[in-house]
């Protein structure tokens, strides 16, 4: 994902006039992508994260409330209120919690089980969080279509997770290993399209940005490394340091090609420049975030044994 996405980025803008008539298959490439992640979560799944109400109540309200607040707040104070930067800095913070997270928190210790049932319980509450969070922003600022809204990200996101889910639970889980080895360079073929084909959607308007790019840069790194923050300092006193790195990642990381694609749909192709940065930042922070974590790991494993021996 480090390498790839900015290639992905690169190959849009560089080939923008030529992939530019095939943009209207983003949201059915992304609804693949969407259904495999599903394959891998059951109702098993769900039920045990079900049962930690308050762990899933937290994150959400984390993530979903006290980031776009943060990225409302900065992005005005930059850029203005009216100014669609803001409106992409909000839309990055609102919209669902990132599939690539699951493989960030396999890595550093979090709970998958845990993590893999957030982002589909997210996703499917993304068609009722995302108009709302949005409306509650800039009510008076855009005009939101809440119905046309809803019903994209039932086809494109609710859809996809429940047939993944029950598709999951009629095969009782074999499925996915079954079509693993075709589904899963396919989703990631499906993934680098719609990154390729979004920045192409973007190109056109890139010379709009003139000088204001040295100031969104900045702004949108800082803004991601804060809702990593968020997460980890929000669980400080978790009952475990697995839900502590779980929460974490899942705070801090977005799923990107649907503000993409949400930005591009239904704002000015302004709105998507922030999410296509974030898009830049965000696996190379949760490299950092990963590496911090094993830091402060390691150095709590090296106390522990120093506590011992003395």
């Amino acid at each position: 994902m480090f390498v790839i996405i900015p290639v992905s980025l690169i190959v849009g803008f560089i080939f923008a006039d030529r992939l530019s008539s095939m943009v209207a298959a983003v949201p059915y490439l992304f609804a693949y992508v969407t259904l495999t992640m599903a394959l891998g979560c059951g109702v098993k799944e769900l039920g045990a994260v079900m049962k930690k109400p308050g762990v899933l109540a937290w994150t959400f309200l984390l993530a979903h409330v006290l980031c776009p607040i943060i990225a409302y707040g900065l992005g005005t104070l930059l850029f203005g209120a009216s100014s669609p930067y803001v409106v992409g800095l909000v839309l990055f913070t609102i919209i669902p919690l990132g599939v690539s997270t699951v493989l960030w928190v396999g890595m550093s210790g979090g709970s998958v089980p845990l993590m893999l049932a957030m982002v589909v319980i997210d996703s499917a509450l993304c068609p009722f969080v995302v108009p709302a969070g949005l409306h509650l922003f800039f009510q008076t600022a855009v005009e939101v279509e809440s119905a046309p809204l809803m019903l994209d990200l039932l086809l494109i996101i609710v859809l996809p997770t429940m047939l993944g889910v029950l598709l999951h639970q009629l095969s009782r889980g074999r499925l996915l290993e079954q079509v693993k080895p075709v589904a899963a360079p396919l989703s990631k073929l499906c993934f680098v399209a719609v990154v390729a084909l979004n920045a192409a959607a973007i190109a056109p308007y890139t010379e709009q940005l003139k000088g204001d790019l040295f100031k969104l840069l900045p702004l949108v790194v800082l803004l991601v490394s804060l809702c990593y923050a968020v997460g980890f300092i929000g669980t400080m006193r978790a009952v475990s340091k697995e839900v502590q790195i779980t929460v974490s990642f899942a705070t801090g990381m977005r799923n990107i090609s649907l503000g993409m694609v949400l930005a591009l749909g239904y704002f000015s192709p302004l709105a998507a420049v922030p999410v296509v940065l974030s898009i830049m930042v965000q696996q190379p922070l949760a490299t950092l975030h990963h590496f911090i974590l094993q830091k402060m790991q390691k150095r709590k494993e090296h106390l522990e044994k120093s506590m011992i021996i003395r």
